[in-house]
């Protein structure tokens, strides 16, 4: 198995392989995963004095091509949730940045596989988004609205990890129009 090793600004172009050292609860493979975004404004958001920004979020095609989610993937034992998810983002999105509180846990079964797993999901401000990364020919990654996420996002445990993760960000503005 190679590891991810990450220094200043090099990232190794290989991915973990394996599931030797994957963490399983009660039978159920632990996977973990990131919501990368940022926010954008247009040029012309840019000239207005109280400029709003958009939210956009990053999704992966499925290595198999089966339809556009959110980066995730194998909870190992040498790495915390957090470690294990910004890991996982690097590896297969190719975007790197903050990780904040996790989006809750959900239980669900595979779709290629016969068992149940169960999901964390963090969020990932984006800070730095990679040339070269190790899934880049494996995967494609497209920013998109929070709707066309929604829309293309073949998971539904991950569609909702997004409605969470927008509630979060939306939360505080909603609650200081309303003073």
């Amino acid at each position: 198995m190679v590891a991810l090793v990450s220094q200043e600004n090099a990232v190794a172009l290989v991915s973990r392989t394996g599931r030797q050292l994957q963490r399983y609860r009660k039978g159920r493979r632990q996977v973990v995963g990131c919501i990368p975004y940022r926010f954008k404004f247009g040029e012309e958001d840019c000239l207005k004095e109280s400029a709003e920004l958009e939210l956009e979020v990053l999704v992966i095609s499925s290595q198999k091509g089966n339809g556009m989610l959110f980066p995730k993937g194998g909870w190992e034992q040498d790495e915390s949730k957090k470690e294990a998810a910004l890991r996982e983002t690097i590896e297969e999105a190719g975007v790197r940045g903050i990780v904040g509180g996790k989006l809750g846990k959900w239980s669900f079964k595979s779709k290629t596989h016969d068992s149940f797993y169960e999901g964390y999901m963090f969020p990932l401000l984006v800070q730095e988004q990679l040339e070269l990364w190790p899934e880049k020919n494996v995967r494609e990654r497209i920013w998109m609205s929070v709707a066309e996420a929604r829309q293309v996002c073949r998971h539904w445990w991950m569609k909702d990890a997004l409605d969470r993760l927008v509630n979060r960000l939306t939360a505080p503005r909603q609650f200081k129009s309303e003073l």
